[in-house]
């Protein structure tokens, strides 16, 4: 059976689609792993803009800083419609 035969899959990780959202679940894991609330957390850094409000662990601090507050407002709120 020659490779033509067979059906190729391809998958596209949507997290290279959407960097946003790939930071936003990366920074996510590295608070829970220290013990923060990633939802107290990351609304305390887009309102304030303060980037103590996210962990150094894991340079989830030197990612989410990396990312406009807005685009990171605007991933979140369009993510939540979504699940709606």
């Amino acid at each position: 059976m020659s490779d033509f035969d067979k059906t190729m899959q391809f998958n596209f990780d949507k997290e290279l689609e959407n960097p946003v959202r790939g930071i936003i679940r990366i920074v996510s894991e590295a608070m829970r792993e220290k013990g923060y609330d990633p939802v107290n957390q990351l609304i305390g850094y887009i309102v304030s803009g303060d980037p103590t409000y996210v962990t150094g662990y894991k340079n989830a601090r030197s990612l989410i800083a990396s990312v406009d507050r807005d685009e990171l407002l605007e991933e979140l709120v369009s993510y939540y419609i979504k699940q709606m």
